[in-house]
């Protein structure tokens, strides 16, 4: 049972001699299972296989995850025979030929379980796209030192501060602050406060440094 090595190229051969045709269908868990399973996207040689291949890339990772059905091991899909997966290059040519007879192995032949699967696959993307856009957006902020140094030591630090914390905007919140000093009798103002980078740009309090 299943594909052999799908890592391989004897694996790929198994897989394209389904004649895998997936673009009239809606895809499944199976092949999920296969897809992750193999290193990257088969040869061009590998028609059918390669063309399952895109077409299941073309769904984003999430996109899958909505995928019907559910996800068995590998090897519990398909059911080529050792004879097949160890086909000579000859026979990897004779399966690459083009074959409108091309059936879906991993899809349902009955119409009214396949529009079921649709409705399922859509209301799944639905709901994960509805639960994505109800998270609540991260909002950036910085906290901020500002050191304000007085001209003289005759300056009135308190006025200062009082200056400085009359400057408002939205998304400005002005914290502690203390005097440090720097010499000679005089003090500098050290105040913090902690801004929304999207409503407060750097360029607005720059100034005050």
């Amino acid at each position: 049972m299943g594909f052999g090595d799908l890592k391989s190229e004897a694996g790929v051969i198994a897989l394209n001699k389904f004649r895998v045709v997936l673009f009239s269908y809606v895809p499944s868990q199976a092949d999920v299972a296969v897809f992750d399973e193999l290193s990257g996207p088969p040869a061009e040689n590998f028609v059918h296989a390669r063309r399952w291949y895109n077409h299941i890339s073309s769904y984003s990772a999430d996109e899958r995850l909505c995928f019907p059905g559910i996800q068995k091991p590998v090897e519990q899909y398909g059911f080529i025979s050792a004879d097949v997966i160890d086909s000579s290059a000859k026979d990897a040519e004779d399966a690459a030929e083009d074959d409108d007879d091309g059936f879906d192995l991993f899809g349902s032949d009955d119409e009214e379980a396949e529009a079921e699967a649709q409705k399922l696959k859509e209301e799944r993307i639905a709901a994960y796209a509805e639960k994505k856009s109800s998270k609540k957006a991260v909002i950036a902020k910085s906290n901020i030192i500002l050191d304000v140094k007085p001209w003289d030591d005759e300056t009135d630090m308190k006025e200062v501060e009082k200056c400085v914390r009359s400057v408002e905007k939205d998304g400005l919140v002005w914290g502690s602050s203390k005097l440090v000093p720097v010499g000679y009798g005089i003090n500098k103002l050290q105040i913090t406060c902690v801004v929304e980078d999207d409503k407060v740009c750097n360029g607005y309090y720059s100034f005050l440094a």
